[in-house]
């Protein structure tokens, strides 16, 4: 409960569901607008929970960083065992810092020269699958290729034959979380309903793919120097012995997932701005030609494309992969004179503070030149966090990063994409920013 005192503004909350049929109907949009209507710092209620939403760097920086030990996360990720079990994502305390120190190494930058050549050279077996004239479900190819990525850099497996099996139980898995997320949900598990089952048949289908992968390593007994090979290898300090297949399966199935489906979400949106926006696009190409001057891209490619770098990262700052951060109080906590009492939830939206006109000036407009080294450095840090902050930012930050400029080159160099006539663009906030409707375009060769 909130405790007691003075209450933040906020829109006025029907009893008993408060704000949660606009929040389910479309979360980001809904947050964007509150935030508009009543500052930096609201409370409303999502049925009986008590939440308070923050859009300023300030405050951002305090939950993420200085403060946060104050908080855990949100239910949303609690909820969200179900499917990843203790791992990265979910865990908290003392074994979310061990997992981190086991995971940490596999993506050190020495590490991703590697993983840049592998990149590179799916993003090419991707392009050669396309033809001119082609109308692609751009969102489904870039799921394949991330998926692909993921598979071979960190768990060195071939799953391009498994793809659209896997990529459909990721759809399925995703679209009904927001059963998952329903108050209560955990008595419609009981209930055993269509959805609820649906969700375990996908989740039992990705939990094959991921123990298959372990029980072929273990029978190797190589050390391929990758992700998987780490967590098999990892020894608990305290001599409990190696991790067991379900602490293996927790890590690689978190990895697996966060690992693409952002990425995959980010590059779709990329190609439908850079459609919709042809100066932007032909600049985009022109630095593509003229780095790459005809040869195949490579990993030192990355700091050569400083506009596909500004490209991908304004479109993160339009449609953010992770589009809310959800934290839980677990102290007393003043902000601004507002007691926040533990239990209260505390809501950072990147989709929110990206289009604050006090930090991006026209904030629906598209403009990758906002990211020139003069004008990041007039905003606040926590302006832009894409990939989350403090002690739990994005572990794959670097990973996606690269994995980004270095698609958008490799494909770029060969195609640009028209959105299908008549195809319509909204988005859908899952756990990720997806598209509505998928994003169909059409495929014209570059000369």
């Amino acid at each position: 409960m909130l405790a007691a005192g003075i209450r933040p503004p906020g829109p006025r909350n029907p009893p008993v569901i408060g704000q949660y049929p606009q929040f389910r109907r479309d979360a980001p949009t809904f947050l964007l607008q509150t935030a508009r209507q009543f500052g930096d710092i609201v409370y409303f209620k999502l049925g009986s929970q008590d939440v308070f939403l923050l859009s300023h760097p300030e405050y951002i920086r305090d939950v993420l960083v200085t403060r946060q030990r104050c908080f855990i996360k949100s239910r949303m990720l609690q909820r969200a065992k179900i499917l990843l079990g203790e791992g990265l994502l979910t865990s908290e305390g003392a074994m979310h810092t061990r997992q981190r120190r086991l995971v940490q190494p596999a993506f050190h930058r020495q590490r991703l020269a590697g993983y840049a050549e592998t990149m590179i050279a799916l993003g090419e077996r991707a392009r050669r699958r396309w033809r001119s004239g082609e109308t692609l479900a751009i969102d489904q190819e870039m799921m394949r290729l991330t998926l692909a990525i993921v598979a071979k850099t960190l768990f060195n497996a071939d799953i391009e034959s498994e793809a659209n099996e896997i990529g459909q139980a990721l759809t399925d898995i995703l679209s009904l979380f927001e059963t998952v997320m329903m108050p209560f949900s955990e008595l419609l598990e009981r209930l055993r309903t269509p959805s609820v089952r649906r969700f375990e048949r996908a989740k039992e289908r990705l939990d094959r793919t991921i123990y298959r992968i372990i029980g072929e390593r273990r029978a190797s007994g190589r050390d391929y120097g990758d992700l998987l090979s780490m967590l098999l290898m990892a020894q608990d300090e305290e001599a409990r012995g190696g991790m067991s297949d379900q602490q293996v399966r927790d890590e690689a199935l978190t990895l697996f997932l966060a690992g693409h489906e952002t990425t995959a979400n980010a590059l779709t949106w990329t190609w439908f701005l850079l459609s919709q926006h042809p100066e932007a696009e032909a600049k985009f190409h022109a630095e593509i030609d003229s780095v790459l001057a005809g040869r195949r891209p490579a990993p030192g490619d990355f700091t050569r494309l400083p506009y596909t770098e500004m490209v991908f990262a304004e479109s993160m700052r339009l449609y953010p992969p992770a589009w809310g951060i959800g934290r839980m109080v677990v102290c007393e906590y003043d902000l601004e004179g507002y007691e926040l009492a533990p239990g209260a939830i505390v809501l950072l939206s990147p989709f929110v503070v990206h289009r604050d006109a006090r930090w991006f000036p026209e904030p629906e407009r598209f403009d990758p030149e906002r990211w020139r080294e003069e004008e990041k450095a007039r905003r606040p840090k926590f302006s832009y966090f894409p990939f989350g902050g403090g002690a739990r930012v994005c572990i794959g930050e670097h990973f996606a990063w690269l994995e980004g400029v270095l698609l958008l080159a490799t494909i770029g160099q060969k195609w640009r994409f028209r959105l299908a006539p008549g195809h319509p663009v909204a988005h859908r906030a899952l756990i990720t920013l997806r598209t509505r409707h998928g994003m169909k375009m059409i495929a014209e060769a570059r000369a």
